[in-house]
């Protein structure tokens, strides 16, 4: 004990608690004295000496007339007494204005975001002038609208703490800021175009103590700004988020402020270059944010830093194995290194943390690394962790019961990473605080299994839990249904086959406010009614729910019942229930009747309208033309009819079209092409369209427009060469048509077929995954995910004439080609051999002549080619891929054809008796069996003399040989004889 005590009271631990302590206290002193100075001698606020000063009133009135202010904020500034007013603060001695708080109450000064129908607005006043003894100041948040910070704001010199930030202020900050020399508190932060061509202005702030220029411009100051902020000798936090260029290198002749500094924030700089070295002298520096940025090699200085309390560097792209460093910093509380690229196992950290007297970290976020390896046991000694995500990583192997210990746990994110094996009980013995859980396994649902007892109760109450690729079981399990405070709930693709408990879904119901039950077996009816007025998000897709449709109310912004078996009609209401929706997919079900109009009339926010292979029928809702934002219409598989016109209006905001296999007719809409502007794909296919493709020079069409698919209707004309404009066309399929006239020239200027460079439609990636069925390599073949690697044209069954242009052999990225069944002559281009990554090739059934060209060699990808039925002439090219395709029907029906694989032999070969054949093959049979049997003979022989030819001859290595075999014997009756007499000593 008395060891214990010399060792708190050494000078140097003594000084060190000092220290800590004073740095506590002066932010406690700097929070308090704004309100000290506003209030006086600290006196009751209902007692004061005097009203507010007149002249003071007056002031305030005219800053109100000036500005504009929609919301009503500013409507308590009435009557005498000003000191009453909203925002407004008097001294409680004095009576002087001493506080003026205008801040937008909806703002949120860590985004920078704020509502503008809360904002003021307008011009402000000098008249702020007459309040000399102003000490705060506050106008974040509001909206002056491209104007300049006033200039006179540097003659407020009373003032001690002013935040402008966010306030659409623009241009050049005044440098007469710098006169306001008692200010504490400065925010000058922005996103609006806030600049400063030099911050000389900052050394007469000498008071100052906090300082933001967030997104202020302070690209024309070079590196002279770090010499600036140097001037301020009592600057202990500094924000220069999104305005800095570089981390100078170059010494400081003296360091004022790295001595003093507790705060830096240097983050989305996208500084490129390794940190300087007067950075490590920041050796109290307890909170670094230096996030979204592209610093080097992580420095082992970094260890100088034993006060970091708060070290953010996600988002640097910093490669490499975890620093042991960070074991080190005993101090850390928050370690955040998201997203970026360290490898390696996260073992020698935690054991560096072993060394540190007291574990003090709260949070550690590693999400999006490539850190590998088990999740180390040590995990279980952070005995103060709060918050853990280690998602999206490559963990593997089984989960350590040790996080089983971290009792302060609230947080706890393990998904996306290669997990397996168990989950029990001993994993949550101490998570009492638990509130979010997360986990998946990148390896399936056969992985990790939950592994509970029927009857456990869990210790905890979660707010969030989301588990996906895991196998929690066949039924909802007690262990889930105990929990019933959730808002987020996600069990994808879990394994679960049971009926979901109606009592339990229906009590998390009303709070919950995102659901994600898809890529199951849960079976039977949900509720038919529910009430969920916080759900924004429901995706119960891919499970074998039926009866009809729930009648759930909710301001879902997101329905996803795909793949179910719900039956009966879309109910009429739906746009009372759901009035917020956005995206509706009721997809793969067994529904029938038509599509309610208020489908389109009410639902005002729908964009993607998803209800394909389902039992629809009647015509499109008449008003489907008038939706704004609708981006996606997907019909497709139903019994839908209905004539269209070519004056028929279509949602000009439609990006994805597919109509394919109903019962439509009539003609295309030329608003179709004139219309969309954003239209990307059209399909069309298996309906009774007739008429011409109304495509025309003057159409408007998006130059990401990607498919065309009017496959199986009665449309004819000629194909128009305004197709060959649409540069990111790569599906075109016009097949089983009446089209007639020419194949285009131009289909060269196709850029998407021209050269081999995979993209993918940035909607489909991110919002819908289109389905399409092709007919490739003779197949019919269902895409989805990978539609964008599809390279095709498909113009097979129509009434095309005249020759296959040679232009066609440029369309290096073609995959598939089918002309067949046309009324095509002339000879195949010679350059199709260019085609390198053609995969089908089908030219059947048309009036080709000439040779095969002997290019056909070079078609390396070729698996799929059908020639047959041709005018075709000449020898059969052989080479490359072209010997694995010898399959005759190929070629068939082209009588002027020879060579392999036909029985045809080409002039000039020769003729060989197939009897002859026959023979030579007999031959062949009799000398490989007579050649068996010689070496069978031979093999014998030779074996045979070899050993008993050498007994013979040499007399010592006989008597050798047999000498052992004597020994052998001798030795096992030797044996034999052991064994005989100890089991009748035994019996």
């Amino acid at each position: 004990m008395d060891s214990f005590c010399e060792n708190q009271f050494k000078p140097t631990s003594y000084r060190f608690l000092i220290n800590n302590v004073a740095r506590y206290l002066l932010f406690l002193f700097l929070a308090s004295s704004y309100l000290q100075l506003c209030l006086g001698d600290g006196l009751p606020s209902g007692v004061r000496s005097s009203s507010c000063i007149e002249e003071e009133r007056r002031a305030l009135l005219s800053f109100k007339g000036d500005v504009t202010d929609p919301s009503g904020r500013l409507s308590s500034w009435v009557g005498q007494d000003c000191c009453q007013w909203k925002g407004i603060h008097c001294n409680n001695h004095t009576g002087h204005a001493a506080m003026m708080d205008l801040r937008n109450p909806n703002y949120d000064q860590e985004y920078g975001e704020f509502d503008e129908e809360t904002s003021l607005g307008g011009k402000i006043n000098p008249s702020l002038l007459s309040l000399k003894n102003l000490r705060y100041l506050d106008l974040s948040g509001n909206d002056f609208q491209g104007r300049r910070i006033p200039n006179f704001f540097g003659k407020l010199q009373s003032l001690r703490y002013l935040n402008l930030s966010y306030n659409s202020f623009v241009e050049e900050i005044p440098p007469a800021l710098g006169n306001l020399s008692n200010l504490n508190y400065l925010d000058l932060s922005s996103k609006s175009g806030l600049s400063s061509k030099n911050l000389n202005w900052l050394s007469h702030l000498s008071s100052l103590k906090y300082l933001n220029l967030g997104g202020v411009d302070l690209s024309s100051t070079g590196v002279s700004w770090l010499h600036d902020v140097n001037m301020l000798p009592s600057l202990l936090e500094l924000h220069l988020s999104g305005c800095i260029q570089n981390l100078p290198h170059s010494q400081l002749p003296s360091v004022n402020f790295t001595s003093r500094l507790l705060a830096l924030d240097i983050s989305e700089n996208y500084i490129d270059s390794s940190f300087p070295s007067w950075f490590f002298n920041l050796t109290n520096l307890k909170r670094l944010d230096a996030s979204s940025n592209l610093f080097g090699p992580f420095p082992v200085e970094f260890a100088n830093l034993k006060s970091l309390e708060d070290l953010d560097l996600r988002m640097n792209s910093i490669q490499g194995q975890i620093p042991r460093v960070f074991g080190t910093l005993c101090s850390l509380r928050i370690l955040e290194l998201s997203i970026n690229s360290f490898n390696g196992s996260l073992e020698e950290v935690l054991n560096g943390f072993s060394n540190c007297t007291s574990r003090r970290l709260e949070s550690l976020y590693l999400f999006r690394n490539m850190v590998e390896g088990e999740l180390p046991a040590a995990l279980g000694m952070l005995e103060y962790l709060k918050e853990l995500d280690l998602s999206s990583n490559q963990f593997s192997g089984s989960i350590p019961e040790s996080l089983g210990q971290l009792s302060q746990l609230v947080h706890l994110d393990l998904s996306e990473n290669w997990l397996e094996g168990n989950l029990n009980e001993a994993h949550f013995r101490t998570l009492t605080k638990l509130e979010s859980f997360a986990v998946s396994s990148q390896y399936g649902p056969r992985s990790l299994i939950f592994n509970m007892a029927h009857d456990w109760v869990p210790p905890f109450q979660l707010d969030s839990l989301d588990i996906a690729d895991c196998r929690v079981g066949r039924a909802f399990g007690v262990w889930l249904q105990s929990q019933t405070e959730l808002t987020h709930l996600e069990l994808r693709n879990t394994s679960i086959s049971d009926f979901i408990p109606e009592e339990w879904f229906l009590k998390i119901s009303f709070q919950l406010r995102y659901l994600d039950l898809s890529n199951n077996q849960i079976r039977g009816k949900l509720p038919f009614h529910m009430n969920s007025p916080s759900l924004w998000q429901i995706d119960l897709s891919h499970n074998q729910f039926e009866g009809p449709l729930p009648h759930w109310s909710s301001d879902a912004t997101t329905l996803n019942l795909r793949s179910n078996l719900f039956s009966g009609p879309i109910p009429s209401n739906f746009d009372q229930l759901l009035p917020n929706l956005i995206i509706l997919d009721l997809s793969d079900n067994h529904l029938n009747g038509s599509i309610p109009p208020s489908v389109c009339t009410n639902l005002s926010g729908l964009s993607t309208l998803i209800l394909r292979s389902n039992n629809l029928s009647g015509e499109l809702p008449r008003p489907w033309s008038l939706w704004r934002d609708l981006w996606v219409v997907d019909v497709a598989d139903n019994n839908l009819s209905g004539n269209f016109s070519s004056s028929m209006g279509v949602p000009s905001s439609l990006v994805i079209l597919d109509l394919s296999n109903n019962n439509f007719g009539g003609q295309i809409p030329s608003s179709l092409f004139q219309n969309c502007s954003e239209l990307q794909s059209i399909d069309l296919g298996g309906n009774r369209f007739t008429g011409s493709i109304p495509l025309q020079t003057r159409s408007n069409v998006s130059p990401e427009f990607y498919m065309l698919r009017l496959r199986s209707n009665s449309l004819s004309g000629h194909i128009p060469n305004q197709l060959c404009s649409l540069q990111s066309l790569h599906i075109i399929d016009l097949a089983h048509n009446k089209f007639s006239g020419t194949i285009p020239k131009c289909l060269y200027n196709l850029t998407a077929l021209a050269y081999v460079n995979d993209t993918i439609s940035a909607y489909s990636s991110l919002v819908y995954s289109e389905i399409t069925s092709l007919t490739l390599k003779g197949q019919e073949l269902v895409y989805n995910t990978n539609l964008y690697l599809v390279k095709s044209i498909d113009f097979s069954s129509n009434n095309l004439e005249g020759v296959i242009p040679e232009e066609i052999s440029s369309l290096i990225a073609l995959g598939t080609l089918n002309l067949s069944r046309n009324q095509l002559t002339g000879n195949i281009p010679s350059k199709i051999g260019n085609l390198r990554w053609l995969e089908t090739l089908d030219l059947s059934q048309n009036h080709l002549s000439g040779q095969i060209p002997q290019s056909f060699s070079s078609l390396t990808s070729l698996s799929h080619l059908n020639l047959s039925f041709n005018n075709l002439s000449g020898r059969i090219p052989s080479g490359n891929q072209l010997q694995t395709l010898n399959d005759s029907s190929i070629y068939e029906g082209n009588p002027s054809l020879c060579g392999v694989p036909l029985s045809t032999v080409c002039p000039g070969d020769g003729a060989a008796d197939p009897d002859d054949g026959d023979h030579n093959d007999d031959d062949n049979d009799e000398n490989g069996k007579f050649g068996i049997v010689v070496s069978a003979v031979l093999g014998f022989i030779i074996g045979f003399w070899s050993v008993c030819g050498t007994l013979v001859m040499k007399k010592s290595w006989r008597y050798a040989y047999f000498r052992f075999f004597d020994n052998i014997k001798e030795r096992a009756a030797l044996a034999i004889a052991l064994r005989v007499a100890r089991w009748q000593r035994r019996t």
